[in-house]
């Protein structure tokens, strides 16, 4: 089961507090993923399609709760992407047109109603309910592992726009993207995804997602670290492999015992140990040196290589 089905099948459970909120959810349903046809005056037909048995399940059990209407379910299985498609069909009968109406979807004397239905939407709990039915019928949630992003693909820019203004309601970050006609209410944050997963009733699959970033942040932090450190191993394998070179140079210019006895210990611990960083290799004097003194001591050897290169010329 995909992510995305994980969360819509919590979604189905969750109970709506009230008829109100049960109409807000059904209307949601039925305007995502449903097709009105108009079979003459007042009558009308319904055709719900969805991939998600959750969906289907959700979509039935609030059509006969709410009204006293006949449906019909078609179960289809795709021989190419084998998966289930799942056909609900209202056909047209006399209480339709009415239900509709209480739906918030048609406006008596003015047709479909081109945004979210305010009545409908009024209080928190109706809110989340609409919220919660249109991301089952059109909603996506990447698998919080990978690249994570929550979206809502509906048609009709007003009814995106004001969707979208439900989802801000409700405590989380929305853009408005549109696709080829397709209006995407898109949220990328994981502090918004959970939140909305969150006021949606998705409580168990907010927490796994919590549970996921934790890992991840985790993951990548162990990443920065262990990067930092081939980084800082790089740096001082070149610095390394650069002061042999000077050491060579002191050896044919000056001679390694015309040097300072300081110097002279450096370039002999240069040579003995090759690998180490500069404060490794100062812990290996006697005395030791720090890794200030052991820089200065790079420093005056390569102004002592300088000068006597400059008399050389």
């Amino acid at each position: 089961m995909s992510f995305t089905a994980e969360v819509k099948d919590e979604l189905s459970r969750v109970e709506a507090p009230s008829r109100a909120a049960e109409l807000a959810q059904l209307s949601a349903l039925v305007r995502v993923c449903g097709t009105l046809s108009f079979h003459g005056s007042g009558r009308y037909a319904i055709r719900v399609a969805t991939e998600t048995g959750a969906v289907a399940r959700t979509v039935i059990k609030l059509t006969h709760k709410l009204f006293d209407l006949e449906t019909a379910l078609t179960v289809r299985r795709s021989v190419l992407h084998k998966t289930r498609n799942y056909l609900i069909e209202i056909p047209e009968q006399d209480e339709l047109a009415d239900d509709l109406v209480r739906l918030g979807i048609l406006a008596p004397g003015r047709g479909i109603v081109p945004g979210v239905p305010a009545a409908l939407t009024r209080d928190a709990a109706g809110r989340a309910a609409f919220v919660r039915g249109a991301f089952m019928a059109g909603g996506f949630v990447a698998d919080p592992r990978g690249e994570f992003h929550l979206e809502i693909a509906v048609t009709g820019e007003e009814f995106a726009r004001e969707l979208a203004g439900l989802v801000r309601d409700m405590g989380a970050q929305a853009r408005l993207n549109r696709r080829r006609g397709v209006f995407a209410i898109y949220l990328k944050s994981y502090d918004d995804v959970i939140a909305l997963l969150g006021a949606m009733g998705a409580a168990r699959m907010a927490r796994v997602v919590e549970v996921a970033r934790a890992k991840k942040s985790v993951k990548n932090d162990v990443n920065r670290r262990v990067n930092a450190e081939m980084a800082n191993q790089a740096r001082s394998t070149g610095a390394a492999a650069e002061q042999l070179e000077l050491v060579e140079r002191a050896e044919r210019l000056i001679g390694l015992g015309a040097l300072p006895p300081a110097l002279r210990a450096f370039c002999r611990a240069r040579r003995a140990h090759p690998e180490l960083s500069l404060a490794a290799l100062g812990a290996e004097l006697d005395p030791p040196a720090s890794k200030s003194a052991m820089y200065h001591r790079v420093l005056r050897l390569q102004a002592l290589v300088d000068e006597a290169e400059a008399q050389a010329g």
